[in-house]
């Protein structure tokens, strides 16, 4: 499942693998949703491209999420505030 609210000059281009049976995973949108930060959604239980780009990551678990050139494994608030401090 792929999902895009849109898109905005000069924000980072934020992807995240999830499953829909994570609670961290949605923990992860709920907080992206919250700081109004636009992002790809792939469940990688649903799509098999996905499932291979997690794959190809060397991702062991979810949620994995991509900003631009970073990554956050988990829910890792600090991380997380870390990577989006410039738009938060």
């Amino acid at each position: 499942m792929s999902k895009r609210p849109g898109s905005t000059a000069g924000a980072p281009r934020i992807t995240l693998y999830s499953t829909s049976r994570c609670p961290n995973c949605k923990r992860v949108k709920q907080w992206l949703v919250q700081h109004k930060l636009r992002f790809q959604e792939f469940d990688i239980e649903r799509n098999q491209r996905a499932f291979k780009e997690f794959q190809r990551l060397g991702s062991r678990g979810v949620p994995v999420l991509l900003v631009d050139k970073q990554r956050v494994n988990g829910f890792d608030l600090k991380r997380l505030q870390q990577v989006f401090k410039q738009q938060i």
